[in-house]
């Protein structure tokens, strides 16, 4: 049975579980911030991707000193050798006086007291060890891991919405019992203000029945209120635009049978599950790169030079290969990788663990579905036999053979087992959701 729920909205808009479910997922916060982290993982892959090419750098100085960089002196006499000096003495009588004396003094020097040095050079690594290689795959892993994690506030939101709609569901559903037991007293009433008035009933029969009635009308206001909030909740949760509107849905409740699985083969297919084998990868991952760093590492580049040292411009090509190899970081290196591999071997077992809680929470899941069903069916043979007592109450009421308290309480007990069965239909909703969820369906 389709069933629409309405509440004075006489044109308004009418959403199924789907359409709202929907709804949540395009306009949730929750959503739009599993998606940026989705879209940050994105771009940490790329840019992990990036260290496979040549690392491309430039370098620029340009300075000005107060005095050269590169100073030294030295004295032109003492630097002569004393056959050379024996040689030249003849000569002597020809020089003039004062280059003769500058012979005999120091010569100062100063270079590089201003300058510009540019470079531009390409490091392409050869072998690091792994790290590149490990470190994109991790990056593949991390946004793996975010793509779950999109899946599990998927999971998330399309449950709170659906745990909203049954509310909502139940309220008015609650709110249709209330105001059918609001016709029926109203019934009741006519009948009992009949025979007052002909002196065949007290009219202690008629205030028990306003009682009631002032109690329903109490009802009645408390569910109206609790269907005025719960539009309101589910409007902002789901991104509607106002609270006019209406839901419907199929009251027949569906077997469980339809809805079972093989707990060990829908375990591979959880998020849950794969999450934690991401884990798992990404530790084994991250051992690798610890070993990584402690190895040797390769590098070729070539570069073109400018300076102008020597107040001359002078630039230059070259190509050169680097290799560095890490000492002393062995030292603590080693304990990184033990911890690594501890860390490993953690996540390993927590696989194990998680996946036998996993199977448990699904059978856990499972045994509520079916004892929710057998609650459904109880609710719905308990309304057929409260509304049978009701009609014979009424019946030997009429007669006078039994008292108004004996039909105000069927009519009561006829009403509680119809509550009840709107609360058993949507626990049995709510626990179908969490089996599907569990199971990754």
């Amino acid at each position: 049975m389709l069933c629409s729920l309405c509440c004075g909205f006489a044109s308004a808009q009418t959403y199924t579980l789907e359409q709202l479910k929907d709804s949540a997922l395009h306009n949730n916060f929750a959503i739009r911030s599993a998606q940026y982290d989705m879209q940050a993982a994105s771009q940490q892959r790329k840019e992990a991707f990036t260290k496979y090419f040549p690392n491309v750098s430039g370098t620029g100085l340009w300075f000005n000193a107060n005095k050269g960089m590169a100073q030294t002196s030295f004295n032109l006499s003492e630097m002569m050798p004393p056959e050379l000096g024996t040689s030249l003495a003849p000569l002597t009588q020809f020089l003039p006086p004062d280059a003769l004396a500058a012979l005999a003094e120091p010569v100062n020097i100063s270079m590089m007291k201003n300058g510009t040095i540019a470079g531009v050079q390409a490091v392409q690594p050869v072998f690091a060890g792994g790290q590149i290689i490990n470190g994109n795959k991790l990056a593949r892993v991390g946004e793996d891991v975010s793509r779950l994690q999109m899946q599990l506030s998927e999971n998330e939101v399309e449950k709170t919405a659906e745990q909203y709609f049954w509310q909502l569901a139940s309220l008015q559903e609650k709110m249709n019992t209330v105001e059918a037991a609001e016709a029926l007293l109203n019934d009741i009433y006519k009948d009992v203000d009949v025979a007052v008035r002909a002196g065949v009933a007290m009219r202690n029969d008629l205030l028990q029945v306003q009682l009631r009635q002032n109690d329903i009308a109490s009802q009645k206001l408390k569910i109206r209120n609790g269907l005025s909030l719960m539009r309101m909740l589910i409007s902002q949760y789901c991104g509607l635009s106002d609270t006019s509107f209406v839901i419907s849905y199929q009251a027949d409740a569906v077997p469980p049978m339809s809805s079972k699985q093989d707990h060990q083969q829908a375990l591979l297919g959880t998020a849950e599950y794969r999450l934690l084998g991401k884990q798992v990868e990404a530790a084994a991952l991250q051992k690798k790169i610890a070993i990584g760093q402690n190895l040797p590492s390769l590098a070729v580049g070539a570069g073109l030079n400018y300076h102008n040292l020597l107040e001359k411009n002078h630039s230059f090509a070259m190509v050169f290969a680097t290799v560095s190899v890490p000492i002393s970081d062995w030292w603590g290196g080693s304990h990184a990788i033990k911890r690594k591999k501890l860390e490993q071997q953690k996540a390993q077992e927590q696989l194990a663990d998680n996946a036998e809680l996993l199977k448990i929470r699904m059978q856990s899941a499972w045994n509520s579905v079916e004892e929710s069903y057998q609650q459904l069916l109880l609710a719905q043979r308990s309304i057929e036999q409260a509304e049978e007592n009701l009609r014979l109450n009424r019946d030997y009421y009429n007669a006078g053979m039994s008292k108004m308290s004996d039909l105000l309480e069927a009519q009561l007990l006829y009403q509680q087992s119809c509550d009840k069965r709107t609360d058993a239909f949507a626990d049995y909703q709510n626990k179908l959701l969490e089996y599907r969820q569990a199971t990754g369906q």
